[in-house]
């Protein structure tokens, strides 16, 4: 279930509402492969299947900033403004790496509009994410993310 509002303007009501909870996503080692060779981090940990099942974890994990980067399409399904010029992502006050996420796990967000003020053109919200592994204990990710949406 997402949050729809025709404007930017309209995320100035929505203060302090939760967004709600993405769909599982499956995380595979074709994609973290392709991130490792899109940002250069190859560590073993992440790539070398053979080497990481006797690592730490037991196998290959996702990068933390993957995991990070998975933030947008999550959000994407939770937030939806109908009439934007564009969006921005505005830069982060906090980000946090709680756990690990094995190869072959599945990620989701669950995400609260945190805050929402107007801005020259358009409206800055905070909002606070918490990106969850299927089974874990811990988050895998909790971060503040600050986005600009413009008219």
């Amino acid at each position: 279930m997402s949050t729809t509002v025709a404007r930017p303007a309209d995320l100035l009501d929505l203060a302090g509402t939760e967004l709600g909870i993405s769909r599982w996503r499956e995380i595979r080692q074709p994609d973290v492969d392709a991130f490792a060779d899109a940002t250069g981090d190859r560590q073993w940990i992440h790539v070398d299947s053979d080497r990481a099942r006797s690592g730490p974890f037991g196998g290959t994990i996702a990068h933390g900033f993957l995991t990070l980067a998975l933030f947008i399409p999550l959000l994407s399904e939770l937030l939806v403004i109908e009439q934007v010029g564009m969006s921005i992502n505005y830069g982060l006050n906090r980000v946090r790496f709680p756990a690990p996420v094995p190869v072959g796990s599945r990620v989701r967000l669950r995400a609260v509009l945190a805050a929402a003020e107007p801005v020259p053109g358009g409206v800055q919200i905070t909002i606070d994410g918490t990106i969850e592994r299927d089974g874990g204990d811990k988050p895998a990710c909790v971060l503040q993310a600050v986005h600009r949406h413009l008219a």
